[in-house]
């Protein structure tokens, strides 16, 4: 459902006096105006950075690689400061509430730009940042552009390769080890790129042969420049042990915090909800246990310590999993159950003609400690293939390894996983996102409106009846929704209050219930990342209570699926925006 001030502005001016005529006349030409900066903004973003234009389906600048070097850092800075000085002809209250936010949307990602570049300076101790396989592989598996034309804009981009890496090397100084070893690993899944499958599509494209010799130049020598970035990490980054902490500390968390998730909260006013989120979790959660003891330990006495009564029922619930080998299969299978319930509950209306593929993740995006994504291709490429990635078992870890990390995506935690992932979770709503009349909110989306929907859906999914309403789905949906609450408190643990691995992994063990692989696997994450984690606790927190305040606002009139469709309307504005326009009157 699109929503639409018009019909009110109609109504509005037939109804004005001459004066006020006037004054509407002139709130509907900043409009227009602005929607034309709005789209030559846009254009110049594109050709400014080519790669967020093809990660977006905008396809012109596909052949254009941006050397990351201080020319270009400069150019940004420029870049920034010409557009926000540009934003100063607009004052918000001449615009509409839409474009309200998409003011406050572009002045923000101009002012966060600047703030990763000259106060965070991430391009400087984070090495995995340099990554051409990664583009590349996009563009490869793209199918925006027949496969000839896609093949000469990886050739023209690659041309470069060299500069690339010499500005990467020349960028760093004291990066983390954590983000140094991150490089490497997905530099050689980057490097695979360049392999056999390439080599392949040149040879069945209708490439001329003048022009399949100088692509073969180019990959060999992108190999050996991508090589070339690997074995400086390892032979003269590594060696020296001169290393920065991953920690970011308390101001630069606030900061990247406030750019990042632009929520009406502080960063450490969720972190506060959160702890109190999580004594709430446990006590359902030993209430659930509780009744499930004598099923599952049938005249055994209870445990009288609520935690270890939880664990003996999640240890017996979690006994239930895929095989090792099949657990990319397993998601797969339960796609079309999802897209049925959401179909028969009336929940939203779906896009069938918009394809899900469900895939094994690719190299160059492993070693993250995510172990599902998905890749949405933008609001101009709808008509492509979103891919939900899915990590297989690592073929080096050992049975114990693998049977707890299989232990932790049991069969009932699979099924949050799937609604998280893709139906109606990040799926549903990129697809929703795509649709939004404003591209300014498609394409600055925001991590926790994105995040918070996922988190959303899994419990929306469950109050309506998805698992049968039994506690067994219920007490590990808890459990996963603990998860994302102690990302939050992990998340400023951590990168805010300096602590140690141990105290993080018995945190998540024992509060979280979580296996000993996932929890190493979330410190590790927590060690790459900053500000992200939290953006699940507080997306989901800010929607379930704008959801339950138009509930009780609109009494017996409120219907659930039409709040999720006018909600996703907005594409993936920040919720604090959103709540603006759904409760505007």
């Amino acid at each position: 459902m699109k929503f639409t001030y018009l019909p009110l502005l109609a109504l509005a001016v037939a109804g004005c006096s001459p004066a006020t005529k006037s004054g509407a006349d002139a709130s509907a030409g900043a409009d227009v105006r602005f929607d034309a900066f709005k789209g030559s903004f846009i254009e110049a973003l594109w050709k400014q950075n080519p790669e967020y234009a093809s990660s977006q389906g905008y396809h012109k600048y596909d052949s254009l690689l941006v050397i990351p070097n201080a020319a270009q850092r400069q150019s940004d800075a420029a870049f920034a400061q010409k557009y926000l000085a540009a934003m100063g002809a607009f004052s918000l209250d001449s615009l509409s509430p839409n474009n309200q936010i998409d003011l406050r949307l572009l002045r923000n990602e101009l002012r966060a730009s600047r703030w990763y570049a000259d106060t965070l300076k991430n391009w400087q101790w984070n090495p995995a940042s340099y990554n051409l396989g990664a583009s590349v592989g996009d563009l490869l598996n793209g199918r925006y552009y027949p496969l000839d034309r896609r093949l000469r804009n990886i050739s023209d981009k690659i041309s470069h390769a060299a500069d690339y890496y010499a500005a990467a090397k020349a960028n760093l100084s004291t990066p983390t080890r954590e983000h140094t070893e991150l490089a490497i690993k997905q530099n050689a899944g980057g490097l695979a790129v360049f392999g056999a499958a390439l080599a392949d599509s040149v040879r069945k494209s209708g490439l001329s042969e003048a022009e399949k010799k100088t692509f073969a130049d180019r990959v060999a020598a992108t190999r050996a420049a991508v090589q070339g970035y690997m074995d400086h990490l390892k032979t003269t980054v590594l060696p020296t042990g001169k290393f920065r902490s991953f920690r970011i500390g308390k101001t630069l968390y606030d900061q990247k915090f406030a750019y990042d998730i632009q929520s009406h909260f502080t960063a450490t006013e969720i972190y506060e909800q959160a702890l109190t989120h999580k004594t709430e979790l446990l006590h359902d959660m030993g209430r659930r246990a509780a009744r499930l003891y004598p099923k599952y330990f049938p005249e055994q006495a209870a445990p009288k310590d609520t935690l270890a009564l939880i664990t003996a029922v999640i240890n017996q619930l979690t006994l239930k999993h895929a095989p090792r080998e099949g657990f990319v299969d397993a998601v797969k299978r339960q796609i079309p159950t999802l897209v049925a319930f959401v179909n028969d509950k009336k929940l939203l209306t779906q896009d069938p003609s918009k394809p899900l593929v469900v895939r094994e993740t690719p190299l160059y995006m492993r070693g993250s400690g995510a172990g599902a994504s998905v890749s949405s291709p933008g609001p101009y490429d709808t008509g492509a293939n979103t891919y939900y990635n899915v990590e297989p078992i690592p073929a080096e870890w050992t049975p114990a390894q693998a049977e707890s990390y299989l232990r932790e995506y049991n069969d009932y935690t699979l099924q949050i996983l799937n609604i998280h992932e893709a139906i109606p979770g990040h799926y549903t709503q990129l697809v929703y996102a795509n649709r939004s009349p404003s591209l300014v909110k498609s394409i600055f989306g925001n991590g926790a409106m994105i995040e918070g929907w996922a988190v959303y859906a899994e419990r929306m999914m469950l109050e309506n009846g998805y698992g049968s309403n039994s506690d067994e789905m219920w007490l590990l949906w808890d459990k996963w929704n603990m998860r994302v609450t102690l990302n939050t408190v992990i998340d400023h643990m951590i990168q805010v209050d300096n602590a140690p691995e141990n105290d993080v992994v018995t945190l998540l063990r024992r509060d979280g219930f979580q296996e000993e692989a996932e929890a190493r696997g979330k410190w590790l994450r927590a060690t790459l990342s900053q500000v992200q984690l939290s953006s699940y606790f507080t997306g989901y927190t800010e929607i379930y209570a704008l959801r339950e305040e138009l509930k009780k606002n609109q009494g017996k009139e409120f219907d659930l699926k039409t709040f999720h469709e006018k909600f996703l309307s907005y594409g993936s504005a920040p919720v604090k925006y959103i709540r603006e326009l759904m409760l505007a009157k």
